[in-house]
């Protein structure tokens, strides 16, 4: 082993050091009693391992907002709710590697301060008084290492908390996790060289997703009862799918991004966003809600000073369903889902539109030479700065594009707005409301094999709100047969499609994406409860 191979390794273990002396040793179950590595499925496992209370499964299968309310009428107290969701992460960090550091002392010391203040004023602290929620680890918390799964970053110290942190803590949150994330932010899997490779709890052959792949396998899990992830190409989104839970893409400029430590932070051509995981649509607008009802512009100029709007339920709507993006052709599961959907939305009266989807081919060269638009520079920069092996997804990120001249990148900056007003466009003549989408050509990938976000990328570029509803359907070995009739219309599809085979993804649960309209935020998530209330219903 070379010197830097020496160098890299002892900064990463430093990192994994972090990690083990945070993990609440009392909370961890015996290794002889944890489910063999045979086991796929292990999202049951909280209830089988007697490790928990029935109140404490209660507690972490209730809904964030249910939380709250239940703290209010005093049936719980802040305290406790933070034991029994510390409980389920430790669980969790041992079947699916999903934390880079619990804060279970800060957030234990909050809680108790909440249930003083509460014992004294018989009020809320806020919205979101004693939500355990975890946090992507590149959001930055007050003197802790933040590397963003770049060991040359691990001697990086956050001087303050993410300004989304401290909202969320100003609203009553208590941040009790931190969670793992892939080299480079842009794998749509979550492995790294410092804290290594999260599971899917569902099946842990199969990616938790990336780039908040621990976010969604905490919240698959049930380890926090809310997850702050981020999203420029689908990182939220792919994870939300794969892991069963609901996740949000808001416009951009709408939360704060001060404070989260990435590549190239002056990169403006496609916005990064932080959104919420949840367990509810309900959850995801209390997250947005209870951030924006704080005027976040007035301590940072870069947002648009856009307060949340109440909107009620729709009475009628239409939906534009799209099957296909006419590049990669989605796999059998995602077909059925959709077919599903459409089938239970037509005899619930919905307007159904069969939605063509327009240049997203084109869409996605945009995206690629966007993404790569400095030659790539800064990522190099930072993965040579420990000298760290490079892992096989980031070469693939690598392998995007050379790097464009400033002229180009102004030019792909005129063509995307100019594709931006035409999409706009379609839907307002076709008078869509939402259109309906797989959020991924097929459910969760098993490990290193995902690369196509084309489904997820394309609203990054059109800057459309975008929500991940799970459609309680998982992929069924019967049903979902290979398509062999199918005829690949590229390399490109024919590569995808020889991914897929049934048994690969036993139990895999099956996500559908709805997307709204630029700023059209709160029409949404109201949408999305109902478009989700109809799909799910028997």
């Amino acid at each position: 082993m070379g010197l830097a191979a020496r160098d890299w390794a002892a900064q990463a273990a430093q990192c994994r050091d972090i990690l083990k002396q945070s993990i609440p040793i009392s909370y961890q179950i015996p290794h002889e009693k944890l489910p063999p590595k045979s086991r796929l499925n292990v999202a049951g496992f909280p209830r089988e391992s007697g490790q928990l209370s029935e109140r404490e499964l209660l507690i972490t299968e209730t809904t964030a907002t249910d939380l709250v309310n239940k703290m209010g009428s005093e049936t719980w107290t802040a305290e406790e709710v933070t034991v029994a969701f510390l409980k389920r992460a430790t669980i969790g960090q041992q079947l699916l590697n999903f934390a880079t550091e619990f804060l279970a002392e800060d957030a234990l010391a909050q809680a108790k301060r909440l249930d003083a203040i509460f014992q004294e004023t018989h009020e809320l602290v806020g919205p979101l008084h004693g939500v355990p929620i975890s946090v992507k680890e590149h959001i930055g918390i007050k003197g802790r290492v933040c590397n963003a799964g770049f060991v040359g970053w691990s001697d990086f110290v956050s001087p303050d908390d993410a300004y989304i942190v401290q909202f969320l803590r100003n609203a009553g949150a208590i941040i009790h996790v931190r969670t793992n994330e892939p080299q480079s932010l842009m794998h749509m899997d979550s492995a790294n060289n410092i804290t290594g490779r999260t599971l899917n709890p569902f099946n842990r052959n199969l990616s938790p997703g990336g780039s908040s792949g621990g976010e969604g396998a905490s919240l698959g899990f049930r380890c926090a009862a809310l997850g702050a992830g981020t999203d420029i190409g689908g990182s939220s989104r792919l994870p939300a799918a794969f892991n069963g839970v609901y996740g949000f893409r808001p416009t951009a400029c709408r939360l704060p991004l001060a404070g989260l430590r990435a590549t190239g932070p002056g990169q403006e051509s496609i916005r990064g966003v932080v959104g919420p995981l949840a367990s509810s649509v309900d959850d995801l607008e209390l997250f947005m809600k209870s951030v924006l009802d704080q005027n976040p512009w007035k301590k940072d100029p870069s947002l648009v000073p856009v307060p949340w709007r109440s909107v009620d339920t729709p009475v009628s709507l239409t939906v534009g369903i799209m099957k296909d993006d006419n590049v990669v052709h989605p796999h059998p599961p995602i077909t059925r889902a959709l077919l599903v959907a459409e089938q239970k939305l037509k005899a619930a009266g919905v307007n159904i539109v069969e939605w063509e989807p327009f240049q997203h081919g084109q869409i996605n060269k945009i995206t690629m030479s966007l993404f790569s638009a400095d030659g790539h520079r800064n990522l190099k920069e930072a993965l040579e700065t420990s000298g760290e092996p490079i892992l096989p997804l980031t070469e693939g990120v690598l392998n995007w594009g050379n790097g464009i001249s400033v002229y180009e990148n102004w030019e792909l900056d005129y063509k995307r707005e100019i594709l931006r007003a035409q999409y706009h466009g379609l839907m307002q003549q076709r008078g869509i409301d939402v259109i309906l989408s797989p959020v991924y050509l097929g459910v969760a990938p098993e490990h290193e094999t995902g690369t196509y976000i084309g489904y997820t990328s394309v609203w990054n570029v059109l800057d459309h709100p975008a929500v991940v509803i799970p459609t309680g359907l998982a992929v069924d070995q019967d049903l979902d047969v290979s398509d062999t009739a199918y005829r690949p219309r590229s390399e490109l599809d024919a590569k995808e499609q020889a991914k897929y085979a049934p048994e690969r993804f036993r139990d895999a649960p099956i996500g559908l994406q709805l997307i709204g309209k630029h700023f059209g935020d709160e029409e949404l998530l109201a949408r999305a409860k109902l478009v989700h209330q109809i799909i799910t219903s028997p």
